[in-house]
């Protein structure tokens, strides 16, 4: 494809058979391959270093010599993958029928020099070097293939967007500043931003949190580390060293980039991170296998950590000559990515064909095969040849795979595929309705030439499957619609070398299943015996710890601590430790929440059992007591105890033990209602009726001195106001209490952590407490009465049992109080039972046990004689 000249350029005059371009090239190329044909297709290889000195510019450069040159031997399959492309096409009439299809390839040596060098050269005529003109449409180039690495690919497109010829790249697309937006790249290789999220999935996979990085010193170096720090940091990913390595531009800085190398090299081995992400370019292997053997620190040369190397799709395991007998060790078990690629039938007997005693225009393949296979070619110029001579029956099978390959790589399937990319789009130009009249091969010719500038879209939209079955097509930015696969790096020995493919990168598919990976299928460092690598910085906190960040230290790097008292945390290196629902509490390991167990007191556990069976006996025992007084009604001591008050206490305390049950069993609305308000006025009842004996007994004894005005006082209507005017203040209370805030029914989650306690909320405890307080102040007046009473002058006088009786019950509920407030749950209702049971068998014990002894046990005492009796 050629395009005319800018007007301000000079066109050198040239006509058909009358004028001829005679400018010649001043330093021809080392190396070419050409094949002619009606149209060419341009390469840029990138196989071979020229190790010159730094140039002063005092004087004309030198030509490069043969023996300044280290070739990339790997590198060689890429040149050959284009010519086995430009053979395919040629050879199937349904593309290009009529026209064939050439090449012409050049070195860029991996400078810019040689590169712009190279792409005049494929602007300009065969062997006439005239920038930006073309004498005569022969060798007309239709597109570029290359570069394969950024920078060499930027140095090319700022030459081919002066013709707007395509420039179809299998590397990296270079990094983009505001002098070059508008460049025509066609990305043969899948995107960048795919490769680093597959990087983050492999990292993440294998939980490897803490990681260093090294990567090339240059402007996609920079890129990779702006955009991969930002986002493996927001994914949890810490850097534990950024290292950049030095780039070799003349052989004389070698001293000093061996000297960086060798700081770089005790900066990784001193950092503890297992895993070291690589970013560079396609020879960057080449400078890392120097590591093992640099180091500034004495004695630590050979000294090596085993690391994960994780290694770019653009990075390949190459070698140059001097390498051979170097150890692989250190790329053994390296995780790579790579463009996908597909088996190409015919390519290996293509690459079994190749003979440098035939080149058939291959200007590449003789200083290959000398560096490949060790040996040189006899040299007529020279007498004598020092090494191996070369007889061109060497095998390519035969060599290491870090020196060739016999299976087509993945940038040699981006450089076969972008050749047959650029056959389908001019396919498609010369089949477009608007070409139909141009019949001849000429014609041909010149509509390409006339629509040049329509030819990329041609080429942005071709779509097409390729011999190995696989669509082959660009998106709206330029780039080929693929994915990467991931392969692991085997090395068993120093020059053995294989590649596994152990999962992959699709870009088609789900988020979720994009990545994949066969773990059992990687092979690890031998540092590692095989086991899974660890790369943290700190150790994972298991569950029940929560993690507290280092000061000064990145996020990645951080101590356990246990979790507070009623939190837990679940899962492995939580940030913060959480509060367990209401209804669950932590377990001893502080990892788990625990449904609370429903706690109240009932009647199917011990504790509420004996509580209910004791209250069931006291009230056996107190019906016995009153139906052993109702049977003995007549009798004098029957008689003596008012026998009325007699049975009204009685059947008080028959129902203060009964009323115990009220407080066993699931808490509801109406117990919760009746039970505080029912043992209240009972107990009122029970000890308004021990008040009304003790003053019965006191004014009894006044009233037998003579003259005495208390006999009026003596009798039942005194005692009955007694009782009915005390147990109606309690009543009072109760009522005021369930006017205002009653008891009701509550689930008491936080009192004890492990329980869910089903509880009556008294409501107003002000309330509650004027209850007993009331019941306090009785009993206290009961007490104090019936002790100054305890020493009157009779036989049988009562009210010293009272004074017991009230001991006991100002001692059981002056006790409750503290107890009741320090308890929870279901003991607490157990202290309440317990003081009501105890202080109800209290009354009951003092009062009427003497009063049973002499009834059931001593009936002579029962008479009235005795009762007459005075003491002395």
């Amino acid at each position: 494809m050629v395009v005319s000249s800018p007007p301000h350029t000079f066109t050198p005059l040239c006509k058909a058979h009358a004028v001829k371009c005679s400018l010649l090239n001043p330093h021809p190329p080392l190396h070419m391959y050409h094949q002619s044909a009606d149209l060419t297709v341009g390469g840029i290889a990138s196989l071979t270093f020229i190790l010159s000195n730094q140039m002063s510019f005092t004087e004309e450069p030198p030509p490069a010599f043969l023996d300044e040159l280290a070739v990339v031997t790997k590198h060689y399959q890429h040149i050959l993958a284009l010519a086995f492309a430009i053979k395919e096409i040629n050879e199937n009439p349904q593309i290009l029928p009529n026209i064939t299809l050439g090449f012409h390839i050049y070195d860029s040596y991996f400078n810019a020099k040689w590169t712009y060098h190279a792409t005049m050269l494929l602007l300009s005529t065969l062997e006439r070097f005239v920038p930006n003109y073309k004498c005569g449409t022969q060798n007309m180039l239709a597109a570029v293939i290359g570069g394969l690495d950024s920078l060499i690919s930027l140095h090319v497109a700022t030459v081919l967007d002066i013709n707007k010829i395509p420039q179809l790249i299998y590397g990296p697309a270079p990094v983009m500043n505001d002098k070059t937006p508008r460049l025509p790249f066609y990305q043969m290789v899948p995107k960048e931003a795919l490769q680093y999220a597959g990087i983050l999935s492999l990292l993440l996979h294998f939980s490897w949190t803490w990681i260093g990085t090294i990567v090339v010193d240059n402007d996609n170096g920079e890129r990779f580390v702006q955009t991969a720090v930002p986002l493996f940091s927001q994914e949890g990913v810490c850097f534990a060293f950024i290292e950049r390595s030095p780039m070799l531009t003349f052989v004389t800085e070698l001293k000093d980039v061996l000297q960086e190398g060798a700081k770089v090299r005790d900066r990784i081995m001193a950092n503890k991170a297992s895993v070291v992400v690589g970013y560079g370019e396609s020879y960057s292997v080449v400078f890392l296998r120097w590591l093992p053997y640099l180091s500034e620190a004495e004695g630590m040369t050979h000294k090596w950590k085993g690391k994960v190397w994780i290694m770019t799709a653009q990075m390949e395991l190459t070698s140059l000559v001097y390498q051979r007998t170097w150890e692989t060790q250190i790329i053994h078990g390296a995780i790579s990515f790579a463009i996908q690629s597909s088996h190409v039938q015919g390519f290996y007997q293509f690459l079994e064909s190749r003979n440098p005693s035939c080149p058939t225009g291959d200007g590449f393949i003789r200083e290959f095969w000398q560096q490949a296979f060790g040996c040189v070619f006899p040299n007529h110029t020279v007498g004598k040849v020092e090494g191996d001579i070369c007889t061109g029956e060497e095998k390519l099978e035969n060599l290491p795979g870090i020196f060739f390959e016999m299976n087509m790589t993945g940038h040699s399937y981006s450089v076969y595929n972008a050749v047959h990319a650029v056959a389908h789009a001019l396919h498609a130009v010369f089949s477009s309705r608007l070409q139909h009249r141009a019949l001849v091969v000429e014609g041909r010719l010149k509509v390409l030439n006339e629509r040049s500038l329509q030819f990329h879209h041609f080429l942005r939209g071709v779509s097409f499957n390729n011999s190995a079955g696989d669509e082959v097509s660009f998106n709206q930015a330029g780039e080929i619609s693929m994915g990467y696969d991931i392969v692991n790096w085997i090395s068993p020995s120093n020059e053995s070398f294989h590649r596994v493919k152990v999962g992959k990168m699709n870009p088609q598919a789900l988020a979720t299943q994009a990545f994949t990976i066969n773990e059992g299928a990687i092979a690890w460092h031998s540092w590692f015996n095989q086991v899974r690598p660890i790369s943290v910085c700190s150790q994972s906190c298991r569950p029940g710890f929560s993690k507290k960040m280092k000061e000064g230290k990145p996020f990645c790097c951080y101590d356990c601590i246990p979790c507070p008292e009623g939190m837990i945390s679940k899962m492995e290196d939580m940030n913060d430790c959480n509060k367990c629902s209401e209804e669950t509490y932590p377990n001893k390991n502080q990892d788990l929440c625990i449904p609370k167990e429903i706690s109240f007191l009932t009647f199917e556990k011990p504790l509420g059992i004996s509580l209910a069976a004791t209250a069931i006996s006291f009230t056996l025992v107190t019906a016995l007591v009153l139906r052993t007084f109702m049977k003995h009604h007549n009798t004098p001591i029957v008689k003596a105890n008012n026998r009325g008050l007699t049975y009204t206490l009685l059947i008080s305390l028959l129902l203060c033990f009964l009323s115990a049950l009220l407080f066993i069993g699931h808490p509801g609305k109406v117990t919760c209602l009746l039970r505080q308000t029912a043992f209240g006025i009972i107990f009122s009842v029970a000890i308004s009726c021990v008040l009304a004996k003790t003053i019965t007994v006191v004014l009894a004894f006044m009233a037998t001195k003579p003259g005495s005005r208390m006999r009026k006082w003596v009798g039942t209507r005194l005692a009955n106001a007694i009782i009915l005017s005390c147990s109606l203040v309690q009543a009072g209370i109760c009522t005021v209490w369930l006017a205002i805030s009653p008891s009701f029914p509550v689930a008491d989650l936080h009192s004890v952590p492990e329980e869910i306690i089903l509880e009556c909320n008294e409501g107003s405890v002000t309330m509650f407490y004027c209850v007993l307080g009331y019941m306090g102040f009785l009993a206290v007046i009961s007490f104090t009465v019936a002790f100054f009473a305890r020493k009157l002058p009779d036989s049988f006088n009562e009210a010293k049992f009272i004074t017991f009786s009230m001991l006991v019950f100002c001692s059981v509920w002056l006790s409750f109080v503290p107890t009741y407030l320090s308890t929870k749950g279901k003991y607490m209702v157990a202290v309440e039972i317990f003081s009501i049971l105890t202080s109800s068998a209290g009354l009951l014990g003092c009062i009427f046990s003497p009063k049973c002894y002499i009834i059931v046990l001593r009936p002579d005492l029962n008479h009235r004689e005795q009762l007459m009796t005075r003491k002395k």
